[in-house]
């Protein structure tokens, strides 16, 4: 319920709005405020409607008077006192009798005119006086001029009962301060700064919190040097942090302070309800496969040369949710990735027996049964998106449940199997991490790396093998289990499971199975070939089909493995059957390469031409140029001997005649002349003196040469 003289707070807006009731007229229900903590405010109008909303909202709240205190007349100076009463018989004379006047808009100011006029007062101090009166509890002592110093703020508390709670120590002034009693207004401040000042994503402490309430909700704002400053009540006025952390504990709620402090999906990942078992999801071996990768928490060799350490291998398990039983592995230095998670999907359907020959291991049969397609796969999100995915849904049947990101826990069973992994590495191999920072003069322990991928994977062998013969301690076991007597390890509850529940398990050709794996991409058909990441192929049955001739489509679908590109592989429309292409010559310069090293090359190909081009056209300015000059000096040259008197048809006819001399000129001076160094060396033997000839007499043999070519050119010209 509003009444008069309440002081209530904002919740949704930044500075706090604080507000007091100054009137409330019930028959038009409308009620008349002023916003405190302003230089100047009137009162304004508003429906009671709203704000009693607002207050059952929580937008507005009720809070403590801020200018209740008491005031002892013996603490007040003369002065005080008499600006006080002179204000206060103004305030007597005018607001009792003409309330409304002043608290509607219209003709206030003209109201304010006049009483100046009256008193002689001006109207911007009049009209502070009553802003002073309204805003600080509309008592007498509201009028005091220094209420930082003196605390007049109001009404005097009048408590009916003592301050309840633990008493409080006698402080070093030798005084009391006995604090507030938690009311039930006092909650909705605290659980309101709870939810303001604690749960944010900044993670601030209880303490900051509570500081922050205290300057939002008890102090008093003012303004220094055009700076905004607080100044808190007095602990008689405020609750203490022992009360506030008492509430806050009262107020505690788990999810909402993990879910605003940090995120939604670290409360579901830490700290939700633990009331079902992933075993609960299943009704038998096969419906839920669980997949997931990890870094090994170990260091490896090079198997070429041990003396190079390779970092830690990739581990990527498929466990069986309903059994406990690993269904596929693979190690290796893929991911974590698709292609490592492929890898794993293929182990998962591999014949068991023949996998652990590879490895120098040999089982039977019974000792790891799995080599089938399950109905559904848990995965991670990021690496089972995309085409492959949709292939294992739409060709093979398989359902894909991906877990939201950050939550592990989904997969909790394979979380596990990694954690009993690594512990075990870090007992009992050399070059395992054994802790996370190493302290100075620790030896590095990725120098005691011994073991290769092949040796490690022999291991993971190893301890796959004992986990599918371990008894599950935690395992919840049907009634039928127990009158079976079963003894409850993965290897059992399997072939349990085969034996007493729903078949969900299916066997797929391991071929098919691959081409469903690999990734997606399409291949332009043209006379070149079967363009595929800028490499050709071509195939048995395009050709035998005339693809390359007709073409009566641009491009195929095909599938591809990014480690090997010697071929790709276009599937049949009964997804039952696949043609192999193989690599034309023009593109075997890629033969056995990776997709990234394909891609790498062409880049840096596409890069050194860019390069080039800069030098080319530097080139081609420069050939121009030289042209240029060229074409000048032979147009220089050409004006120099023009002849006028030759008219255009006769230089016209004269052009075959002219080719037959130049050809003849150009003859001699292109002659083979053999053994031309050999002569030039006899020559150089003879003696200077010897060999060499007058030169007036070589000048003169050169130009009865030339004229002579000269001449019969002008004859041939017609020129006399």
């Amino acid at each position: 319920m509003i009444l008069e003289n309440m002081t209530l707070q904002y919740t949704n807006k930044e500075n706090g709005e604080k507000l007091r009731i100054l009137y409330i007229d019930h028959e038009s229900m409308y009620l008349y405020y002023v916003i405190m903590g302003m230089t100047m405010c009137m009162p304004k109008k508003e429906h009671i409607d709203k704000l009693e909303e607002e207050i059952a909202t929580g937008v507005l709240i009720k809070i403590p008077d801020p200018y209740l205190n008491n005031i002892d007349e013996k603490d007040l100076s003369e002065n005080a006192r008499y600006k006080r009463d002179q204000q206060w018989e103004i305030i007597k004379k005018y607001w009792e009798s003409n309330k409304e006047a002043f608290l509607e808009k219209k003709g206030r100011e003209k109201l304010f005119k006049e009483i100046a006029d009256k008193e002689n007062i001006a109207r911007v101090s009049l009209k502070r006086i009553f802003n002073r009166f309204w805003e600080r509890g509309m008592t007498k002592n509201a009028l005091l001029p220094d209420y930082k110093n003196s605390g007049a703020k109001g009404k005097e508390r009048n408590l009916k009962s003592k301050k309840v709670g633990r008493p409080k120590k006698v402080d070093y002034m030798g005084e009391v301060q006995e604090g507030i009693n938690i009311t039930e207004d006092i909650k909705k401040i605290i659980n309101l700064s709870i939810d303001k000042f604690y749960r944010k994503k900044e993670k601030p402490t209880i303490k900051a919190a509570y500081n922050s309430m205290l300057k939002e909700f008890f102090s008093d704002k003012y303004v220094e040097n055009g700076e905004i400053k607080y100044k808190v009540w007095s602990k008689a006025r405020i609750p203490s942090y022992r009360q506030f952390y008492y509430w806050f504990k009262n107020y505690e709620d788990i999810q909402k302070n993990v879910t605003f402090r940090g995120s939604k999906k670290e409360y579901k990942l830490k700290y939700r309800p633990i009331l079902g078992t992933t075993a609960m999801e299943t009704d038998g071996p096969g419906t839920r496969f669980q997949i997931d990768a990890t870094v090994a928490d170990i260091y490896i060799v090079s198997s070429l040369n041990r003396n190079r350490i390779i970092g830690r291998p990739i581990i990527y398990m498929v466990i069986d949710v309903y059994s406990r039983l690993v269904t596929g592995i693979y190690t290796g230095l893929e991911g974590p990735s698709w292609m490592g998670a492929m890898m794993a999907l293929d182990n998962m359907i591999a014949d068991k027996v023949e996998f652990c020959k590879e490895y120098d291991i040999h089982i039977t049969k019974e000792q790891w049964p799995c080599e089938h397609l399950p109905e559904t796969i848990i995965a991670d999100r990021g690496e089972f998106e995309g085409y492959s995915v949709e292939n294992l849904i739409n060709n093979l049947n398989v359902k894909i449940e991906n877990t939201p990101p950050y939550r592990g826990d989904l997969k909790g069973i394979v979380e596990r199997s990694f954690r009993t992994v690594n512990e075990k590495l870090k007992h009992k191999t050399p070059g395992a991490i054994q802790k996370e920072f190493r302290e100075r003069g620790d030896r590095d322990y990725r120098l005691d790396a011994t073991l290769t991928l092949e040796e490690f994977t022999q291991i993971l062998i190893k301890m796959v093998l004992h986990h599918n013969h371990k008894i599950i301690t935690n395992y919840n076991m049907d009634k039928e289990m127990i009158s079976d007597e079963l003894n409850p390890t993965p290897i059992n509850l399997w072939n349990w499971g085969i034996k007493n529940k729903k078949g969900r398990l299916r066997v797929i050709d391991r071929d098919i199975m691959k081409l469903n794996l690999l990734p997606k991409g399409k291949a332009s058909i043209s006379r070149a070939g079967l363009k595929f990441k800028k490499l050709f192929y071509s195939s048995k049955k395009a050709i035998e089909e005339q693809w390359f001739v007709k073409a009566k489509q641009r491009w195929v679908d095909v599938v591809y493995d990014p480690r090997n590109m010697n071929a790709i592989y276009i599937l049949n429309e009964d997804g039952k059957g696949y043609e192999v292409c193989h690599l034309l010559k023009k593109s075997l310069q890629y033969k056995d390469c990776r997709l990234e090293e394909i891609i790498f090359q062409e880049e840096l190909k596409e890069e050194l031409i860019e390069w080039e081009k800069d030098k080319q056209n530097q080139l081609n300015i420069d050939l121009d140029k030289e042209i240029e000059d060229l074409v000048k000096k032979a147009e220089k040259e050409k004006k120099n001997t023009i002849v006028e008197t030759i008219s255009k048809s006769k230089k016209l006819k004269g052009i075959r005649e002219n080719r037959a001399l130049e050809k003849e000129i150009n003859r001699k001076k292109e002659a083979f002349e053999i053994g031309r160094e050999e002569k030039e060396g006899i020559i150089k033997a003879f003696n200077k003196e010897a060999v060499k000839e007058d030169e007036e007499e070589q000048d003169t043999r050169r130009l009865t040469l030339m004229e002579k070519i000269k001449r019969k050119r002008d004859e041939k010209l017609g020129k006399k």
